[in-house]
């Protein structure tokens, strides 16, 4: 178990940018409430956030809550980190970043909010399996969460009688069918890096183990023994995408599969919106990427959009949990789920977005998966070593190379785990 407030790891300081900086909370100033300051990191929520933040001081006499939504957070916070100036609380996805935040000791525990009773199990279990190394408490609570899989156009899929595959066999047979129709079955948009990731992830979960980069640090495994499947499956899933995904963008891919220029789409629930900004009526459903040939090992890939950590340098933590439990409200997380397509991660009947229907069984039973990327390193840019990989098609080479630069870019990272390792081997 840690104790007290370690020096930010070199990979976090690593991370940081030239400087942005905001003010740090305030002492006083307004009639002597308490005052609690929020930074999260999702820009396209600031409204909704506005609106809690007005809600929250309107409703409350001794707190004050000012809530920061900037475009560039994640490089604020690192920052404020760097000064040791600290907001009381951070919203922030569940990610590697989340993870050198607990390494660095500057979260605090917050086991003994009441609220964490509500979480549901699979994203505790996720935020716990985000530490490098086992470390005793919970750092995060799991607010919202977003799932990635395969939207389809309903409509067409009804007009056919095409049913939901559930194995890759299943998957592909439905391909061929679509194309016999005469129809492209899936649009990518692999010009923008980023979106090589989300076939990526949503086939990994099924194929390779949870916690993989867990074992890689370890020494148990390797990718190149892990990955080789997701690897083959990616390569025979693009021959069904345009001639040229690489021309395409984010926005060209949504905008595409919003006029019916594809059946499907392999992207993340976000991207809806933008589909819809584009053809309101579209009829969209989804559902899980079955990248087995066992139905029975399909697995929602969802990971902690956004969660809730208290800083350890938070002045006031009865303060900060009074306006968690105002967050935790089922009306306000409601809120954020119309407003943002979410999945909630407390317990509840809460209504969602009839695009996730086809994956409600998955959100029901807590069967689901985080994303694999949650645990690369930004500095590996995996994303363009896939982008590349999907071009070259050469999967040895891909494969290697990824073995490579993850010794390269989690030196400290193998380090902690291999010495945690050691230190529990001796004590035993």
């Amino acid at each position: 178990m840690r104790k007290g407030k370690k020096v930010i790891s070199a990979a976090l300081a690593g991370c940081l940018t030239a400087g942005m900086f905001l003010s740090g909370c305030g002492d006083g100033g307004n009639d002597g409430k308490t005052e609690i300051e929020i930074l999260q990191y999702k820009p396209e929520a600031a409204k909704y956030f506005d609106s809690v933040e007005e809600e929250f001081n309107k409703t409350h006499d001794d707190i004050h809550l000012t809530i920061d939504s900037p475009n560039d957070a994640s490089t604020i916070m690192r920052t404020r980190f760097i000064r040791e100036d600290y907001p009381d609380i951070i919203g922030i996805g569940g990610d590697i970043n989340y993870s050198y935040y607990v390494d660095a000791g500057i979260l605090a525990d917050i086991s003994d909010f009441e609220g964490i009773a509500d979480v549901k199990q699979a994203y505790l279990d996720i935020g716990e399996a985000l530490k490098i190394v086992p470390t005793d408490g919970t750092y995060i609570l799991p607010y919202v969460a977003n799932a990635a899989g395969v939207l389809y156009n309903k409509n067409i899929f009804e007009e056919h009688g095409w049913e939901i595959p559930t194995t890759w066999e299943e998957l592909i047979a439905l391909c061929d069918d679509i194309e016999a129709a005469g129809l492209q079955p899936f649009y990518f948009g692999f010009k923008d890096t980023w979106t090589c990731l989300a076939p990526w992830n949503s086939m990994a979960v099924d194929l390779a183990p949870a916690d993989v980069c867990k074992q890689v640090n370890r020494g148990e495994t390797t990718f190149s023994k892990e990955y080789g499947e997701v690897s083959e499956k990616y390569l025979e899933l693009l021959e069904y995408g345009p001639e040229d995904p690489f021309a395409y963008n984010y926005n060209d891919a949504c905008t595409a599969f919003a006029r019916g220029e594809s059946v499907m789409y392999p992207i993340g629930s976000y991207a809806v919106p933008q589909i819809l900004s584009v053809n309101p009526d579209m009829n969209i459903d989804s559902f899980v990427m079955p990248a087995n040939s066992d139905a029975s090992k399909n697995t929602l890939n969802s990971g902690i959009d956004l969660g809730f950590a208290v800083t350890a340098d938070c002045k006031n933590k009865e303060a900060a949990y009074e306006v968690l439990e105002f967050l935790y409200e089922d009306e306000n997380i409601q809120k954020y789920i119309d407003d943002q397509n979410a999945i909630p991660c407390k317990e509840g009947d809460f209504d969602l977005a009839p695009m996730l229907d086809g994956m409600q069984e998955f959100i029901q039973s807590g069967n689901m998966t985080d994303y694999q990327d949650h645990y690369y390193p930004s500095e590996m840019a995996v994303d363009a070593q896939i982008q590349t990989f999907l071009i070259n098609q050469d999967v040895d080479a891909f494969l290697k190379k990824f073995d490579k630069d993850w010794q390269r870019y989690n030196r400290d990272t193998i380090r902690k785990v291999q010495e945690y390792e050691e230190e529990q081997g001796n004590a035993e």
